[in-house]
């Protein structure tokens, strides 16, 4: 799907035919519209391709007028999905009459661009359009991990009140998050030291300002990762230790039940053999048997007690 918009008195308004100063903007292509893109659009093939891979890292490249910026954006899924939270490759390209945009899947970040919730958007500035893209970037990256560090501490109170395999699982699936947020913003970190080489993006005053709080906003994002990541690996080693004590001690417990059992069932089987036995004459025989069997399960229990095994 294409969309392309023009920013007309301040508001950003979608527009018909791309013009200079317009933004493309353009997800889950279709073949017809790649080769559109590539035959209207001075972006070569493999700028407009690489974004549509998921897989692909975050790096900047200036080729003659051409910037091509491929960013590495948060995604939601659904708390239902292996995965919850997820990032997906933005691919952004700007010389200068245009600004387009191209990713596989719909996001929350264009979304908000779309529907004009960024505040100072001009659609002709195509620096500060960047800035303003990786600035939305950043923040949806701190809102989803404050999102997931809440979810963590839900799991960890439902189990301290009961431990169950889905618990450990939803600890694992959050860590594999963390896991893919940590490779993103590392790989963002270098696009972003890569677009300060350039120098590129300080065309004004204020984008001199808009481009440091860019780097605060990702430095303090890696920062909340790298400790949330932290958080979960103890938490998740401890919660397996506590599992394994847990079981040492229904283990412990049924090896002496077994043990305390064992005792009168060893004395019945003396005493049911079909041979001449002591007492097999007395009408009192089961009752003393029964005494007999009792005082050393008895001594035996208070054995394992005096030494703590139980």
């Amino acid at each position: 799907m294409i969309t392309i918009f023009k920013t007309e008195n301040r508001r950003l308004e979608e527009i018909q035919k791309p013009e200079p100063g317009c933004w493309i903007n353009v997800v889950d292509p279709s073949d017809e519209e790649l080769a559109w893109l590539i035959k209207e659009f001075p972006f070569s093939e493999e700028y407009l391709m690489d974004p549509l891979d998921i897989d692909e890292k975050a790096r900047a490249e200036r080729d003659e007028d051409v910037l091509f910026t491929l960013i590495k954006i948060p995604h939601f899924r659904g708390k239902k999905d292996e995965a919850p939270f997820i990032t997906i490759p933005l691919g952004v390209l700007q010389n200068d009459d245009y600004f387009m945009t191209i990713t596989k899947e719909d996001n929350i970040i264009v979304q908000e661009f779309e529907n004009n919730r960024v505040k100072n958007l001009n659609t002709s500035k195509h620096y500060r359009f960047l800035l303003l893209i990786l600035l939305k970037t950043a923040t949806k990256f701190l809102a989803h991990l404050r999102e997931i560090n809440k979810t963590v501490d839900q799991i960890e109170d439902d189990l301290q009140s009961s431990m169950k395999n889905q618990d450990i699982f939803d600890l694992l699936k959050y860590q594999k998050v963390l896991i893919y947020y940590t490779t993103a913003l590392k790989s963002n970190e270098l696009m972003m030291a890569r677009l300060n080489r350039l120098q590129l993006l300080r065309t004004y005053e204020e984008d001199e300002e808009l481009f440091q709080d860019v780097v605060t906003e990702f430095q303090q994002a890696i920062e909340m990762t790298n400790i949330a990541n932290n958080i979960l690996l103890q938490m998740t080693s401890a919660y397996a230790s506590i599992i394994n004590n847990n079981m040492n001690k229904i283990i412990k417990t049924l090896t002496l039940i077994t043990i305390v059992l064992y005792v009168p069932t060893l004395i019945a089987s003396f005493f049911g053999m079909n041979v001449q036995i002591p007492g097999q004459d007395s009408g009192s025989a089961f009752t003393w048997i029964m005494a007999i069997s009792l005082t050393l399960s008895m001594a035996i229990l208070i054995i394992f007690m005096r030494r703590k095994w139980f």
